[in-house]
C-alpha cells in the first residue's frame, strides 16, 4: 500500500476546510472500506485522530483549549440535533477564548494544547449552527478529537481585529525564520513522521489571501529540503472575498496570492488553487454557484464545506485500498513539462437520477461535464487539457446497466461492461488525446452533521435527483455522489497570466507597508517573473495567437 500522509493546515480558512474534511472522514462508514482511513488518520487510544499540524493565530481556534477532556478520546458524531448554547450563555464573539491553547516558540510542546478537543465533544451542534448563523470559528464544527501536538497557535498576531493581523506575505516568511517557531514545527512534524510505517508525503492546506501565504512558502521549502523524494501536494485556499471595497486589503490579497502561487508551486510536487470566489485578481466576479446547493457564499462554514467534499474526492487515488497509486504518482501524471499548477473541477452533487444508469446520466451531457471550476478563472466553452485525474464516487458498480436492458445499446457508453469503462470512454470522447486516469467508487461523500444542510429539496436522502420536490418535508441529505477532477489545463495560462498582469498594474511604491514586512522589491519582481514563466507553460497555439492585452484579469 502507498503509505501515510501528514497534513498541515496553515491559516484560518485552511482550518475551516480541514474541519469539514476531518468530519467527512469521521462520517465515512468503516465497512466496506474503499478508502484507507490510515492514509490520513492515526490510531489513538480509543479512536482515529488526524495526522495533523495546524498553525493558527491568537483568537482563531475558538473552543479548542486545554482541559476539554482527555486527549484522543472518541468523539464520533452521533447525528443528534440539540441546543448548542450552554445554560445561561450567550453566543460567543469571534472566538477569543484561545489563550489556553496558545504556545510560542519558547514553550515546550508539552505545555502546548494538552487536550485539543472540539466543543462538539461536549455539546451537539444545533440547527442554527447548520445554517452557519452562530459559527464563529472552525472549531465550532470540528467533530473529531485532535492530538495535543496538532494545534500550534502563533501568539505574535491576532486572528481578527483592526491591527496586529498577519496580513502580508513578508510577515509570514519572517515567522518561519524564527528559530523557536521552526523548532516547534519540526518537533510536531517529526512526531508524526516517525510513527508512520511508510511516509508517502505531505498535504498542505494553506491560506493564499493573507500572510499565511508567506508561512506556506517557508513551510513547503522546509518540507522540500528535509523530506526530499516525498510528495508535497499543496492546496492554496481563498474564501469568497468580501473586501473589494477596501482597496488596501484587496491589493494585499492580490499580492499575497501572486507571491504565494509562485513560491508554493516552486516547492511543491503539485499546487492547486481552490476557491469559490469568481476571481483571484483585482476585478470582482460572482461566486461559483451549484444547481442543487443553496449556500451562502459569505459564510466560510458553507464555502469550506463544498471545497472539503471536492478535496476528499480528488485525493482518493492515493488513499484507495485497491490501488498502489501514491501522492508522487498522482503529481507526476499531472505536472510534466514544468506545469506544477493544476485546476480543480467538481460536480456536487453529481446529477444522477435515482435508478438511472451511469450511461444514461452521462449521455445527457454530450458536450461538457456538469461540473464547476473551483480554481477561479474564466471558463472556456470548449474544454481541453493536457492531463487529468477524475474520480466519480457514490455510484453503484452495477449502474452501467441501462434502465432498459432488453434494448440494443443506444450509445457506445451503454455497451461498456463496467462503470470504470463507461467513465473512461466518456472522458476519451470529451477529451481526445488527453492523458486521463479515472476511478469509480461506490462509497459516496457522507454529509452528516455538522456538514451544512444546504442541499436542494430536489435531492433524495442519498443525494440523487428527484423529478419534483416531495409533497412532504424532505429529510436531510445524508450522502451525495460527487464527480471531481484535477486538470493540467490551458485555462491556467489565463489564471496565472491574469494575476501577473493585475500585480503589474499596481503602484507598488504606495504599498510601503507591504514591503516593510520583509519582502525586497527585487525578490518581488523575481517572483512575478516566475509567475509569468509558469503561465507560459500552459500556452497552446490558441493562446499564443491571442493578444496578451485580452487576457482575463482573474
Amino acid at each position: 500500500m502507498p503509505g501515510e500522509a501528514v497534513t498541515l493546515q496553515l491559516g484560518h480558512y485552511a482550518g475551516c476546510v480541514g474541519a469539514h474534511w476531518w468530519g467527512l472522514q469521521a462520517a465515512a462508514p468503516r465497512s466496506p472500506v474503499e478508502l484507507r482511513p490510515a492514509a490520513l488518520l492515526r490510531p489513538g487510544r480509543e479512536s482515529l485522530t488526524p495526522r495533523l499540524v495546524a498553525l493558527e493565530l491568537k483568537g482563531g481556534v475558538g473552543a479548542l483549549r486545554a482541559g476539554d477532556g482527555g486527549a484522543e478520546a472518541a468523539v464520533a458524531w452521533d447525528g443528534e440535533v440539540a441546543t448548542y448554547l450552554e445554560n445561561g450563555s450567550a453566543p460567543r464573539d469571534s472566538g477569543n477564548r484561545t489563550e489556553d491553547a496558545s504556545s510560542d516558540g519558547k514553550r515546550s510542546s508539552a505545555s502546548a494544547v494538552q487536550d485539543a478537543s472540539p466543543a462538539a465533544s461536549r455539546l451537539a451542534v444545533s440547527q442554527e449552527v447548520h445554517s452557519g448563523g452562530s459559527v464563529q470559528a472552525w472549531s465550532d464544527y470540528l467533530s473529531v478529537r485532535l492530538h495535543p501536538k496538532s494545534i500550534y497557535v502563533i501568539r505574535q498576531y491576532m486572528h481578527d481585529g483592526d491591527c496586529g493581523c498577519l496580513e502580508a506575505f513578508g510577515q509570514g516568511e519572517s515567522l518561519l525564520q524564527d528559530p523557536g517557531c521552526i523548532e516547534e514545527l519540526e518537533d510536531r512534524l517529526h512526531f508524526y513522521v516517525e510513527e508512520c510505517d511508510y511516509l508517502q508525503g505531505f498535504q498542505v492546506l494553506c491560506d493564499l489571501h493573507n500572510g499565511f501565504s508567506g508561512v506556506g512558502a517557508k513551510v513547503t521549502e522546509l518540507l522540500c529540503d528535509e523530506y526530499s523524494g516525498k510528495g508535497i501536494l499543496t492546496w492554496g485556499l481563498t474564501p469568497v472575498t468580501s473586501n473589494v471595497g477596501d482597496s488596501q486589503k484587496n491589493v494585499y490579497r492580490v499580492m499575497n496570492t501572486a507571491l504565494g502561487i509562485a513560491h508554493l508551486s516552486s516547492h511543491s510536487s503539485l499546487f492547486c488553487p481552490l476557491s469559490l470566489s469568481g476571481s483571484l485578481g483585482l476585478k470582482p466576479r460572482p461566486a461559483v454557484t451549484f444547481p442543487y446547493i443553496n449556500y451562502d457564499a459569505s459564510l466560510n462554514y458553507h464555502s469550506s464545506a463544498i471545497l472539503a467534499a471536492a478535496l476528499d474526492t480528488f485525493t482518493a487515488p492515493y488513499r484507495l485500498v485497491s490501488s498502489q497509486g501514491s501522492m508522487m504518482h498522482l503529481a507526476e501524471t499531472l505536472t510534466f513539462c514544468g506545469r506544477k499548477v493544476v485546476a480543480a473541477w467538481a460536480s456536487l452533487p453529481f446529477p444522477a437520477r435515482r435508478g438511472s444508469s451511469l450511461p444514461d446520466t452521462l449521455c445527457a451531457y454530450p458536450q461538457a461535464l456538469p461540473w464547476k471550476l473551483l480554481s477561479p478563472c474564466r471558463e472556456r466553452k470548449v474544454g481541453s487539457c493536457f492531463a487529468q485525474s477524475v474520480v466519480l464516487r457514490g455510484i453503484c458498480k452495477e449502474s452501467h446497466v441501462s434502465s432498459c436492458p432488453e434494448k440494443q445499446p443506444t450509445s457506445p457508453l451503454h455497451a461498456c461492461e463496467s462503470t470504470e469503462q463507461t467513465l473512461q470512454r466518456y472522458l476519451h470522447t470529451l477529451f481526445p488525446g488527453t492523458f486521463s486516469t479515472s476511478h469509480v467508487l461506490k462509497q459516496p461523500c457522507h454529509t452528516l452533521p455538522p456538514y451544512p444542510h444546504f442541499f436542494s429539496p430536489l435531492l433524495t436522502r442519498q443525494g440523487f435527483l428527484l423529478d419534483e420536490p416531495p409533497r412532504y418535508s424532505s429529510a436531510a441529505v445524508e450522502s451525495v455522489p460527487v464527480l471531481a477532477a484535477l486538470q493540467s489545463s490551458p485555462l491556467l495560462h489565463t489564471l496565472l497570466y491574469g494575476l501577473y498582469k493585475d500585480v503589474q498594474k499596481l503602484n507598488t511604491r504606495r504599498c510601503a507597508s507591504f514591503f516593510s514586512a520583509g519582502v525586497e522589491q527585487a525578490d518581488f519582481q523575481e517572483a512575478l517573473e516566475e509567475l509569468r514563466t509558469l503561465s507560459q507553460c500552459y500556452e497552446t497555439g490558441f493562446e499564443a495567437d491571442e493578444s496578451e492585452d485580452e487576457a482575463d484579469s482573474d
